[in-house]
């Protein structure tokens, strides 16, 4: 019962399914959801969630504390602040850790715990380097994720697309969207891997309206501190790139005040 319920974040299972599951009473069913929320409770692994009714069930709520948070984030800080990851022009090597596993789900928590009381009905994202944040991200908030393309191959039926200019190099782009994957009047959590001046996210944003899309919030893996006045507001980063001094070698890399935050 522990392994379905945590596999499967915010999925709500009624008694009734682990009563015919296992083959035993709703009694003994409910006196095992209470050992397993003290169990989760006690190792901060998260929540069981219990609503009453025809309707009613048990979900399991991965809330990460916040204190595990900043800790973690800490390391992530030192770990990305090596000099060795400095790349010509001025750039943060951090693929390695955008594509394991471990390190992935982590951040997804992170931001999912962030988000979850705004009760998205999808996580958006445009290809490619933030997929796999916001595959983490959606995977604890329990619903599916949405890729916007950069190149507007109709792959899967009609587009919407839009025509956006990055802040940073000040080159207009394309992002398209299958009309099929969005319901309209729905809601939405952008997630992206790295904001320099939130024209991206402004895009992503400027599309979803297409669509008449309610947007709850949007999380970045690193936002760097300059330009301080972003596209986009009300945005989370984890981390803040204060900057990259290649003549000393030096990255500047720190945790979100609302990350360190009491």
């Amino acid at each position: 019962m522990t392994r379905i319920l945590c596999n499967h974040p915010n999925h709500n299972y009624t008694l009734n399914y682990f009563s015919e599951l296992f083959h035993c009473g709703k009694s003994t069913i409910s006196e095992d959801i209470a050992i397993i929320r003290d169990t989760l409770l006690a190792f901060r692994l998260g929540d069981l969630l219990t609503t009453t009714g025809a309707a009613g069930g048990v979900r399991f709520v991965p809330l990460i504390k916040k204190e595990d948070s900043a800790s973690y984030i800490a390391d992530l800080c030192h770990e990305l602040s090596d000099p060795n990851r400095i790349l010509a022009g001025g750039y943060l090597y951090m693929n390695d850790i955008l594509h394991d596993p471990h390190q992935v789900n982590q951040i997804g928590e992170i931001l999912a715990t962030r988000f979850m009381d705004n009760q998205p009905d999808f996580v958006f994202t445009v290809e490619t380097k933030g997929t796999p944040v916001a595959l983490a991200s959606a995977h604890f908030l329990g619903c599916p994720v949405v890729v916007a393309g950069r190149d507007g191959q109709a792959v899967a039926g009609p587009l919407v697309s839009i025509n956006y200019v990055t802040a940073s190099s000040r080159r207009i782009q394309t992002m398209s969207i299958t009309k099929r994957a969005i319901k309209e009047g729905s809601r939405a959590l952008i997630i992206d891997d790295f904001m320099k001046g939130g024209g991206t996210a402004r895009g992503m944003a400027h599309l979803l309206k297409e669509f008449n899309v309610d947007i709850v919030g949007t999380g970045v893996v690193i936002a760097t501190k300059e330009p301080i006045e972003k596209l986009v507001e009300d945005y989370s980063p984890l981390m803040v790139l204060e900057g990259i001094n290649e003549v000393e070698n030096r990255i500047e890399l720190s945790a979100a005040d609302w990350i360190t935050a009491n």
